[in-house]
């Protein structure tokens, strides 16, 4: 699992590359990613790109990211793709142990969402 963390260095969440799946950091199931995007697991709604190591909101800027996997990163209004299917809820996890707070990196180009992780996972 992959700790995922806001812009101010908050873990927010833990992501399962294996699975795509998102919990939040009571490991309740938040999110999935299909074809390099965000689903709420609640609602199927669409919530961002997923680049490399960042969650975006749905107008392309970084909402969390994971220092595992590298820099934050903001890109250009993604496209909204269909609605893929949803999956089975997953088991809940295992709660991993708490990470040491990673150092705030650099602001990505294009700047962070405004959005809280609460706002992110909710949106239409």
């Amino acid at each position: 699992m992959d700790a995922v963390y806001d812009k101010d260095c908050t873990l927010v969440g833990w992501y399962q590359p294996q699975s795509g799946y998102l919990y939040d950091a009571g490991m309740n199931w938040t999110a999935f990613v299909s074809n390099g995007h965000a689903f709420s697991a609640v609602t199927g709604n669409w919530l961002g790109a997923v680049k490399n190591a960042t969650f975006q909101d749905q107008n392309g800027k970084a909402a969390l990211w994971m220092p595992s996997a590298g820099a934050p990163e903001s890109g250009l209004k993604p496209l909204k793709p269909l609605k893929p299917l949803k999956p089975l809820k997953p088991l809940k996890p295992l709660k991993p142990l708490k990470p040491l707070k990673p150092l705030r990196p650099l602001n990505p180009l294009g700047g962070w969402s405004p959005l809280s992780f609460d706002a992110w996972k909710s949106q239409n």
